[in-house]
């Protein structure tokens, strides 16, 4: 992001990261960056996003490879202040890792790789599951109280922004699975057809042509259905999803 952070509002700089990105995954990617951003203070801040479904937390993007690496450790642990953080929807600081006594072996860990201090910040998704970002930086006490409060305020609009996001990716997914569904029914109507015509036969006797085809050869049906339409030069089947 080059723009000034004081000079444009949070929620609109956050929008945009929406309007400039097609993909989900390359949104989450630019979230992480200006995320790590936006505490300022001349420190420098790396950044994980992480999303956990039932008992399975990702990181799915970072600002850094050692945002990453922080995160994985984390969960390979299995506890810490991202965890904690989406667990009790609040936010867990960590001001030095050499001194506090919550997580011993996992701030060992972190201490390895020259980290000292840490947060984690919910991000409230409401069903869409649990989300926090993971702050990390290698100087202790870092995150002060002014962090926290710029934090958590960062966080109510990420999490909204978040939450739009996720449910465009599903729309997204859901109109791409319907378009295959279609495009694949339709595939399979032309093919019936034609065995209808080639052997004088009734659609259901057709279709069972069809079907006892793909379970002797084991080929999906589609993929058998498919090979008799481009036998006869009809070529890819049309929808009126298509393009």
């Amino acid at each position: 992001m080059t723009e000034n952070y004081a000079e444009t509002p949070v929620a609109e700089q956050l929008q945009d990261l929406i309007l400039s990105n097609e993909d989900v995954d390359d949104f989450l990617e630019d979230l992480a960056v200006f995320s790590s951003n936006i505490l300022g203070g001349g420190v420098e801040v790396h950044c994980g996003v992480t999303l956990k479904r039932e008992k399975r937390a990702l990181t799915v993007a970072s600002s850094s490879a050692q945002a990453t690496l922080l995160d994985e450790v984390q969960y390979g642990f299995g506890e810490g202040p991202c965890l904690h953080a989406i667990a009790t929807e609040q936010t867990t600081v960590i001001a030095d890792v050499r001194t506090d006594n919550r997580w011993p072996d996992y701030f060992a860990a972190v201490a390895e790789y020259g980290f000292y201090s840490m947060m984690g910040v919910p991000l409230i998704l409401g069903e869409s599951g649990g989300a926090a970002l993971n702050f990390y930086a290698r100087e202790p006490d870092t995150f002060g109280p002014d962090a926290v409060r710029t934090a958590e305020g960062y966080a109510a609009q990420a999490s909204r922004t978040l939450q739009l996001a996720l449910r465009l990716a599903y729309s997204t997914e859901t109109a791409d699975h319907l378009k295959r569904a279609m495009d694949s029914r339709t595939t399979i109507d032309l093919a019936v057809g034609i065995i209808m015509g080639q052997n004088r036969c009734s659609q259901d006797e057709a279709f069972s042509i069809l079907k006892n085809a793909s379970s002797s050869r084991n080929i999906k049906l589609r993929e058998i259905a498919a090979g008799i339409v481009a036998a006869i030069g009809q070529g890819p089947a049309q929808t009126v999803f298509d393009d």
